[in-house]
């Protein structure tokens, strides 16, 4: 594929360049941040309320102040959260194009526009394993600080291995987000898109039907509605994937065949 690699290097510098990678950071950040709050409210609750952190009629229920529980809450953070912060991501990288109005100059470049748009999945992709992967070492510092239970190795490898499949589900159910933003010509199209996705999860999954609706199956898979990861067949990751490469090949046929121009 000509001048890929040229091309994932310019998207790499235009979000380098941007605040959006230190304000994407922020606000994941706030996940850990607020699971170790949830865990120091359950290793004494009654210290919490001492020092107004509760109010006095508060009510802590269902949860214990060790690695297992607070990497759970991590997990769903990246499944529910997640998926509006990388939406926000695929529809900067793509929609930007349009808002700033460069997207002239960029299809007057010597580079094949299907190299433009892997490039800038390839940006989206890395840019959301990233933000992952820098929560859970935020996770990891919060719990030594709060001093939370030794746990085994096998509890950290299944965390980590159950992060990795909900942050590759999450970014594939983001594809979609990606061309909208492309079809919309900017940001808001494609973010309400992902606000009404997550608004209809919820509502699916309360019906009983989320495994049959792949916005709703990385919740599902984070345990957030319980522990319903058992009952995720093949059928609901093969929605996802479907989901993420029907995403895909609709932005590359709007790059190709749409025009870019109007």
């Amino acid at each position: 594929m000509n001048n890929l690699g040229q091309a994932a290097w310019v998207e790499l510098l235009k979000a380098r360049r941007s605040k959006m990678p230190w304000l994407t950071l922020l606000a994941f950040a706030l996940a850990p941040l607020a699971g170790g709050f949830f865990m120091f409210v359950f290793k004494d609750p009654v210290m919490a309320r001492d020092l107004g952190l509760l109010g006095a009629k508060a009510q802590i229920v269902g949860g214990a102040a060790d690695w297992p529980t607070y990497l759970g809450i991590l997990a769903q953070a990246v499944a529910i959260g997640g998926f509006i912060l990388f939406s926000l991501i695929a529809s900067w990288v793509f929609g930007r194009e349009y808002a700033d109005q460069t997207i002239s100059d960029l299809l007057a470049l010597p580079t094949p526009r299907v190299t433009i748009v892997v490039a800038k999945f390839f940006l989206v992709v890395l840019w959301s394993a990233t933000l992952t992967a820098a929560i859970v070492l935020i996770g990891l510092g919060v719990g030594a600080l709060l001093a939370l239970p030794p746990a085994g190795a096998a509890v950290f490898l299944a965390a980590t291995e159950r992060l990795v499949v909900i942050t590759a589900l999450t970014v594939l159910l983001v594809t979609p987000v990606a061309f909208l933003a492309c079809a919309g010509r900017g940001y808001l199209p494609p973010m309400g898109a992902a606000i009404l996705a997550v608004v209809l999860a919820q509502i699916v999954a309360a019906a009983g039907w989320g495994d049959y609706f792949p916005w709703a199956i990385p919740a599902l898979f984070s345990g957030a509605a319980g522990e319903t990861r058992a009952a995720l067949g093949p059928l609901s990751f093969v929605l996802v994937l479907l989901v993420g490469v029907g995403g895909v090949a609709a932005t590359l046929a709007w790059w190709e065949l749409a025009d870019q121009t109007a």
